[in-house]
């Protein structure tokens, strides 16, 4: 083999290694929910992994005072003024390492539960592609995250619903990577256990929100919870997370990354995932620091 030859092998093997790398160290973020003025350059950033911002979120409610289903008609209910289509361009030109993707669903609006709710399969399914395919384009979006946590629709239509609809965002290249972020609740698990059946194919990462397990959960229960729902969402990349707010689970004062040092030597860590920029703008991101720091090390 020449040494040009040689030299274009170890271009291809080294940038095919950094992908595999890459892909296997995700760390993702959820900003914009609380409108606490964070913006994406507030945040700090790890080249040497693949960063996700996730914003929160789109929902397909109405605005306003008293909120309504839409059948699939999303808004966005993020803080756009602080994080808009032109900081999301910013953001992504700086970082070239930095993906950004938005959430829809959540806990509530204007303090009502968000409850997934369709009229129809195929109307929920041809407005939500039609109104969240204009959300991406118009934000330069990479990305979609599925965190509807209350439902008035069976395990089976939500699937079908949620399923179809980023099947399609992924056939027509409007999205290049999807999420789900269910938590341990039986009527949640029900309905995202039926979609991960059928769906699971379509879907790169499980954003398992261990933060909904109880205060003062130790390391141990923490590995224990995380093998359960490996099992749960099999094949997934199921990612672990905390949160900075005043939510449960494992907090990382109390042992979280000895419990991700643990999985990494075992070779289970794909990544970690934090609720929220919002929250730990206060304290200077020190704990999204360390969670970079401990994922760029690989496995």
């Amino acid at each position: 083999m020449s040494n040009w030859k040689l030299f274009f092998t170890l271009i291809i093997l080294h940038a095919h290694a950094t992908q595999i790398f890459s892909q296997a160290t995700v760390f993702s973020e959820y900003i914009g929910a609380n409108f606490a003025n964070v913006r994406f350059s507030d945040v700090p950033i790890n080249p040497n992994i693949q960063f996700h911002f996730i914003l929160s979120f789109a929902i397909d409610f109405t605005s306003g005072p008293s909120p309504k289903p839409t059948n699939g008609k999303f808004n966005v209910f993020w803080d756009s003024e602080n994080l808009s289509p032109s900081q999301v361009l910013s953001i992504k030109r700086q970082h070239p390492n930095v993906k950004v993707a938005l959430s829809i669903g959540g806990d509530s609006v204007n303090d009502k539960a968000v409850n997934f709710t369709a009229f129809s399969i195929d109307s929920w399914v041809s407005n939500a592609v039609s109104s969240l395919t204009s959300v991406i384009k118009q934000y330069h979006l990479d990305g979609i995250d599925i965190d509807y946590e209350h439902f008035h629709a069976t395990p089976n239509i939500f699937a079908e619903c949620i399923g179809r609809l980023v099947k399609s965002l992924k056939q027509n290249r409007v999205i290049s990577f999807a999420s789900i972020a269910p938590y341990d609740d039986g009527d949640v698990q029900r309905h995202y256990m039926a979609l991960w059946r059928s769906y699971a194919r379509v879907f790169d990462y499980v954003n398992f929100q261990f933060y909904a397990y109880d205060r003062g959960t130790t390391v141990g229960q923490f590995l224990s919870h995380f093998n359960a729902q490996l099992s749960n969402y099999q094949g997934g990349k199921v990612l672990v997370s905390f949160s900075t707010d005043s939510s449960g689970g494992l907090k990382p004062e109390n042992g979280f990354f000895t419990a991700c040092e643990r999985l990494r030597s075992q070779r289970k860590l794909n990544g970690i995932f934090v609720w929220s920029a919002d929250n730990s703008k206060a304290n200077g991101f020190r704990h999204e620091r360390e969670a970079q720091a401990l994922l760029a090390k690989g496995q």
